[in-house]
């Protein structure tokens, strides 16, 4: 396995990031995953990744380019998970901020995010006074800080997370989460987590939807003929 063949997942403790190893390694990558807490190791290590600890609230751009040089990929999977704004910000902004420079200063070229899939509209629609509204910010502000970048990017837009089974067909969606031009019922909008990790794994793989954003459902089209 060259470095070339290396893929960096940062959130690498996440339920995604943990999905998603071993379907790239079988793909053929090897991959890093970064973690903030060494007792999360074991995890890591059991999904077929290498664990790096590191703390991407805190390394500026310099250490992350120093960390993604020589990979083919970065993969920004991390999150506050709420709560606090100042850190929600932090992470999912800002740290996804310095995370694409030093992707671009590393050389990289690709970069997949994950996103939701009505980020790109609800700075306009959603409450500032709302506990969302700062994870409204910090999505919005990273993406599209993604796409003025001169990186090879997706962005990947699930709807609501479970922990179903993947079932490798997607329901994809527009800018403002509709389907086919109908705004589906909630429970439409549900999106398995290892459903993400098959297309981000089918993105990197088959080098699909570059500059480009995915926004999906679970449904009923195969990845390889809705993702291209």
């Amino acid at each position: 396995m060259s470095d070339a063949d290396r893929v960096v997942i940062l959130g690498g403790h996440g339920k995604i990031a943990l999905m998603a190893a071993p379907k790239l390694k079988e793909a053929g990558y090897s991959v890093d995953s970064v973690i903030r807490n060494p007792d999360q190791t074991a995890e890591v290590e059991a999904a077929g990744a290498t664990p790096v600890v590191l703390d991407i609230e805190s390394a500026d751009t310099d250490k992350l380019t120093e960390l993604f040089t020589g990979a083919k990929a970065v993969i920004f999977s991390a999150g506050a998970g709420g709560g606090d704004p100042e850190r929600t910000r932090a992470v999912d902004f800002e740290a996804a901020k310095r995370s694409i420079d030093a992707s671009a200063q590393a050389g990289v070229g690709r970069f997949v995010i994950v996103s939701y899939a009505t980020a790109g509209i609800d700075l306009d629609r959603v409450d500032p006074d709302s506990s969302f509204y700062p994870y409204v910010q910090a999505k919005h502000g990273a993406d599209e800080h993604l796409r003025a970048s001169s990186l090879d990017y997706t962005i990947l837009g699930p709807g609501k997370l479970t922990l179903e089974p993947s079932q490798q067909a997607v329901a994809l969606a527009d800018a403002s989460g509709d389907v086919e031009g109908a705004t589906p019922s909630d429970e439409a909008k549900d999106t398995s987590r290892e459903l993400v990790a098959d297309v981000m794994t089918h993105v990197l793989a088959q080098g699909a939807a570059i500059r480009e954003t995915v926004n999906f459902y679970d449904g009923q089209t195969p990845i390889a003929d809705a993702v291209k």
